[in-house]
């Protein structure tokens, strides 16, 4: 075995693998395999190790090998003390020297050596937010927006009806894609859809129609579009206006309360309101402190730790949208939108290790009850 630094956190190591071990092994391993092969024209256990090695040496040769550079690898780590940051490159050595040995090359990252910085200058701001009855009133007027129904009005399209639209999207006079819909239910000024074509909307009477030329935003989505300058033609199927549940007892009841109390059902608000404060002022100053360990403790990062950190929120990403019928647009798959949070998390991740070592922290028995 023989070390050499690539950089500050590469590392290789010279591997070696006994051709003699190898090819015993590889005997082995295919008297294993003869025992239960079946071939027609042979009994199990009876077919001769000759045409055995014939159909299988090659794929035992390759599992048997891989077994013993791993094994070999695992051996000059452990040796070493090294603490492998990812997955090693293995890559035979182009000199093979007498012939006796099989000679391989594992390139790979180690874990940096952490010196934790001194945060005991480090200002830690602990905000102080009290629930009163102004918040349990806003609270209240979202969870009866969050129920409101609609009904049907003859008048004009305002802010925040509810309309319904047959609409036809044309570039240049031809149909793009994403841009024809029937029957589509938008709310005017939620922002499901472009400010600018919601507003076109306002002032229109069920069974009206018209048409409107509008400019997508320069950073629109779908490239194709993004800047251009298209026409709509828009057709009013039906207009409805919102209607808030009144504050009563049965709309006490749908938030749980089962006796329709509406004194019980702010106390209750109240109650929760606090719950998410408590909970939103100790993530806040989790943040701080970890800002602060990051600001006053230098640390290189190995790559392949990046990397795979990227790959893991890139996935996690995937399954959320997929959760909520939602696909992946171009672009949301580059790793660059990943990379600076990668970054924080592998740098925390390998921070707080050190952290907790060189502290003797451990979870005791009754903090494990207790939570």
């Amino acid at each position: 075995m023989q070390t050499e630094n690539v950089n500050p956190l590469e590392r290789t190591l010279d591997l070696v693998v006994s051709l003699a071990q190898f090819e015993a092994d590889v005997e082995s391993r295919l008297k294993q395999v003869a025992r239960t092969v079946k071939m027609q024209g042979f009994r199990p256990g009876n077919v001769p190790m000759k045409i055995v090695a014939q159909q299988h040496g090659g794929q035992v040769r390759q599992e048997v090998l891989g077994e013993a550079v791993q094994k070999s690898f695992s051996d000059a780590v452990q040796q070493s003390q090294f603490k492998v940051a990812g997955y090693p490159r293995i890559e035979p050595k182009a000199d093979q020297g007498s012939g006796e040995s099989m000679m391989f090359t594992a390139t790979f990252e180690i874990d940096p050596e952490i010196v934790l910085g001194d945060i005991s200058a480090s200002q830690i701001e602990r905000p102080v937010v009290s629930v009163g009855d102004s918040e349990v009133d806003k609270t209240i007027d979202i969870l009866r927006k969050q129920r409101v129904s609609y009904q049907s009005v003859e008048r004009a399209a305002a802010n925040e009806d509810r309309i319904n639209v047959d609409y036809r999207g044309t570039l240049d006079g031809v149909e793009f894609a994403g841009g024809q819909a029937k029957g589509f239910n938008l709310v005017i000024g939620e922002g499901r859809t472009l400010a600018d074509f919601e507003s076109q909307f306002v002032g229109m009477k069920a069974g009206e129609s018209k048409s409107f030329d509008m400019t997508f935003p320069e950073d629109y989505h779908a490239k194709e579009l993004a800047g251009k300058t298209v026409t709509f033609e828009v057709t009013v199927n039906a207009v409805e206006e919102p209607r808030l549940p009144e504050l009563d007892a049965e709309f006490a009841k749908s938030l749980g309360v089962a006796d329709g109390d509406l004194v019980k059902m702010r106390e209750e608000i109240r109650a929760s309101l606090e719950r998410e404060v408590k909970k939103r002022v100790q993530e806040k100053l989790k943040t701080q402190v970890m800002d602060s360990l990051i600001e006053a403790t230098k640390v290189d990062l190995p790559t392949a730790r990046v990397e795979m950190e990227i790959e893991r929120l890139m996935e996690q990403m995937r399954q959320s949208m997929a959760s909520h019928g939602v696909q992946m647009l171009q672009g949301m798959e580059s790793p660059e939108l990943h990379r600076d949070q990668a970054k924080r998390r592998v740098a925390l991740g390998l921070i707080l290790a050190e952290v907790v070592k060189s502290n003797q922290l451990h979870a005791k028995p009754e903090q494990v009850r207790e939570q």
